[in-house]
């Protein structure tokens, strides 16, 4: 990204509540357009450090750039949409209104209509907030998190809740979003959710960044061996029985998946349920963190 505007910049923030230091001298960099996952366990600072970034938390040590300004000083909030883990809207408002309301906040804010298709509650437009179950709250949530167009949103744990059907509804969402250009920075415990929609993945755990890349790159896991497993009746030229298939690890799958295939062929025997793995980020996730 030789190009890439700088959308948020953090050298060595610190965070501490009395003599609990939270954060402990983290380093982010998000670049405009990005999707960027920051990941952690409860109490890694990863909240803490959301909340400075939203403006939300004074931070005990380090600078910190969100679209050019210092949230401690001032933020412009025309600029940025957040999505919080927890919101209330008034409840005896309709959707459309609570969304026209939340227009009104913004100068140049998206169509409502445009903003109910996005988060899929076009059919709930008419519908009280306290009638909504709790995924078309989140879905409520998310539309007024982009209602006012921003530059950049935040969005913390967009899709607890969801059914898997508007977890990926809500993909799309995102995927739309960057499409326009829109930077993202994205909490989630759910892996495959990072491994969707990240363009990078920050790893955080005690108060400190652990790793950070690609989510096929994060911790090594592209250059990590692959499993092959498979059945077969007889005993192949490489491989372990284990509970009854073949297991075989490898750094070079291609090289072995010939050889077997071709003693597949040249046998007559069937390479049965064949599977080729590599570790997942769910697996590099938990290595990092444990």
């Amino acid at each position: 990204m030789d190009d890439a505007v700088t959308a948020i910049e953090v050298a060595g923030l610190r965070v501490s509540y009395g003599d609990l230091e939270a954060v402990r001298g983290i380093d982010l960099v998000v670049e405009e357009g990005e999707v960027l996952a920051l990941l952690g366990p409860n109490g890694a600072g990863k909240t803490s450090t959301v909340e400075v970034l939203e403006g939300f938390r004074a931070r005990s040590g380090g600078d910190v750039a969100v679209l050019g300004e210092d949230p401690a000083r001032h933020l412009d909030r025309d600029r940025i949409g957040i999505v919080l883990q927890e919101s209330s809207s008034d409840p005896y408002l309709t959707v459309r209104e609570v969304l026209r309301k939340h227009a009104g906040y913004y100068s140049r804010p998206r169509p409502v209509d445009t903003v109910l298709e996005w988060v899929g509650l076009v059919d709930k437009a008419e519908a009280r907030v306290r009638t909504l179950s709790g995924g078309q709250r989140r879905r409520l949530d998310v539309g007024l998190g982009i209602i006012g167009t921003p530059e950049l949103v935040f969005l913390d744990e967009p899709t607890t809740g969801f059914d898997p059907s508007a977890r990926r509804e809500a993909w799309e969402l995102v995927r739309t979003l960057t499409d326009t250009g829109t930077t993202v920075l994205l909490t989630t415990h759910y892996m495959d959710e990072a491994q969707a929609l990240a363009d990078r993945v920050v790893v955080v755990a005690g108060g400190t960044v652990v790793a950070e890349g690609t989510p096929d790159s994060l911790g090594g896991r592209d250059a990590e061996g692959v499993v092959i497993r498979f059945g077969a009746a007889h005993t192949p030229p490489a491989g372990d029985l284990v509970d009854g298939r073949w297991e075989l690890r490898t750094t070079d799958e291609v090289q072995a998946l010939h050889r077997l295939t071709t003693w597949s062929l040249d046998t007559g025997t069937p390479l049965v349920g064949l599977t080729v793995t590599r570790p997942s980020l769910e697996d590099v996730y938990l290595r990092l963190t444990s």
